[in-house]
């Protein structure tokens, strides 16, 4: 157990303790709601406690198995090997729960929504056209994994490319296996309209924002400046007419939020809010895995969303991610969503 879950944990013991003292007093149970309070707090401690017991029973029973695999007869050595990959499993679910409820921190497991932007970059018409592979390329993996893909905006071009497309997907952590997609991702190839022959290479930038509730992220208002304004491109006799874009200025952070896609000042209020939280949680999710991702930055670079991550080379059939520095084949396959692998690999390695 990392030390400052270790820290939290017995924390967590000594007030339980004091607590279970509480509850006994006549002062306490006479006092309706210092009884709510304390019982409250009481099954808060509780679940922490009995949460951090299994995961300690969890890592003694790895400790075991990991002595058998040197120790033992080639029997042996198979069922600790199971064993072991079984126990890392639950070991690596316990501590994100425990995360989760002795520090507050978010697990990226529980987190069922999430927001897909997917721009076109350098590139032109084929950069757009790259685009457009990239969104079906998550919609098709999306609709295997069993999730539900919406469409919220989106600016095609005139050959079928996409400028620029937003995307809402709902599923069983949808967030925990798409987040490490961010990024600047780039294609080479021939395309279809180059004569000579000559390889292009082009660009399409991604981001995966998780969905969040207002419970998740608090936005005070006094962080926060607002603004209407009149929203530009087509729409007939409503643009530049009425103001019904929004736009959200976060001062801590200076992130600002601009939505002009909805045809009302409500919704595209809504919609804004609704991006600015999912960016101050991603935000908050990145700070409480700083620690453990400094300690591998010199291995496999940042993770920031302006590095290139990924490039998809046509002629040699190849997809490299950069950050791991691993590639697969079957560049076709990969295209129509078949990104399993892709996936689970940086599960493991990011």
């Amino acid at each position: 157990m990392r030390k400052d879950l270790k820290d939290a944990v017995e924390k967590s013991r000594s007030e339980y303790a004091d607590l279970s003292r509480a509850l006994t007093l006549e002062e306490t149970a006479t006092n309706a709601q210092r009884f709510q309070e304390v019982s409250k707090r009481f099954g808060s401690l509780a679940k922490i406690i009995e949460c951090a017991d299994t995961l300690e029973k969890a890592e003694t029973n790895l400790a075991h198995a990991q002595e058998l695999l040197q120790t033992g007869d080639a029997d042996m050595r198979t069922l600790a090997q199971e064993e072991k990959t079984s126990l890392e499993k639950s070991i690596g679910m316990l501590s994100e729960k425990l995360d989760s409820l002795a520090l507050g921190k978010i697990s990226p497991s529980a987190i069922s929504g999430i927001i897909v932007e997917i721009r076109a970059g350098v590139g032109g018409e084929e950069a757009a056209l790259f685009a457009e592979e990239l969104r079906r390329m998550y919609t098709r993996y999306a609709e295997r994994t069993g999730w539900r893909v919406k469409i919220v905006s989106r600016s095609s071009t005139d050959l079928g490319g996409t400028k620029e497309v937003v995307m809402d997907i709902y599923g069983k952590e949808c967030y925990r296996k798409l987040r490490h997609e961010s990024g600047v991702h780039r294609v080479q190839r021939v395309p279809e309209t180059e004569k000579s022959g000559r390889v292009h290479t082009s660009t399409a930038s991604v981001a995966v924002l998780p969905k969040a509730e207002e419970v998740d992220v608090e936005i005070r208002a006094e962080d926060i400046k607002t603004e209407s304004y009149r929203a530009g491109g087509p729409g007939g006799q409503n643009v530049n007419k009425v103001e019904t874009a929004f736009r959200i200025f976060h001062k801590p952070t200076g992130i600002i939020v601009s939505m002009a896609e909805e045809r009302s000042q409500p919704a595209n209020k809504e919609r804004a809010f609704e991006v600015l939280r999912a960016k101050l949680l991603a935000a908050k999710i990145e700070e409480t895995e700083r620690t453990s991702r400094e300690a591998r930055r010199e291995q496999i670079g940042t993770q920031d969303r302006s590095e290139k991550i990924r490039t998809f080379n046509f002629p040699q059939d190849r997809v490299t991610d950069h950050r791991i520095q691993k590639s697969w084949h079957n560049l076709p396959g990969i295209m129509e969503g078949n990104i399993d692998e892709i996936v689970e690999t940086l599960q493991k390695e990011l």
